[in-house]
């Protein structure tokens, strides 16, 4: 079931597109289970800024364009993760101990990146670890830079009049 992703109403795209989500599970290995998480946008991938490709790696600041993330947390917990998919290849992953404190970069195995390019639409996959154990409340959120210099910001939910994905309000979704 695809989740639909809205922009926020400060920082629309320039021409409407629809944007979203589906998420896949597949089997657990002991307590770790692998998430297959796709991003698609409904509009012509070269209508957007997006990276040149590049070895997949760690890197900061990817949401200074076009950028896919997602935020996990165990439900009622202060502390969570965020996830950082550039389509260049290029990844993140901060843990963080409160709202926008204590953040440190996670311990964790690189995520698997690819992407689609369907003429029409385009879309983004990261597949990441998760434990299998737990369940999680889940924030997604696409920040897309358009070549004509508009930035939208994309999420389940926008609780505050300014772009804030971290904001628990946006953890609207849960795994599994």
């Amino acid at each position: 079931m695809p989740l639909n992703l809205i922009p926020h109403p400060a920082a629309s795209p320039s021409n409407p597109f629809k944007v979203w989500a589906t998420i896949e599970h597949a089997s657990a290995l002991g307590s770790t289970a692998s998430t297959n998480i796709w991003f698609g946008v409904g509009a012509p991938a070269e209508r957007f800024v997006i990276p040149e490709p590049k070895d997949p790696a760690r890197a900061d600041e990817l949401w200074q364009t076009t950028c896919f993330e997602a935020f996990l947390r165990i439900p009622g917990a202060d502390a969570y993760r965020e996830w950082n998919f550039s389509p260049s290849g290029r990844w993140a992953a901060y843990d963080f101990t409160a709202y926008r404190e204590g953040m440190a970069p996670a311990d964790v195995a690189a995520p698997y990146l690819r992407v689609e390019d369907n003429l029409i639409w385009w879309a983004l996959g990261a597949t990441i670890a998760v434990d299998a154990d737990s369940v999680w409340a889940l924030g997604l959120s696409a920040v897309l830079e358009e070549k004509d210099g508009t930035k939208s910001y994309w999420a389940l939910a926008h609780p505050t009049d300014r772009p804030d994905f971290h904001d628990p309000g946006c953890f609207a979704s849960h795994l599994p």
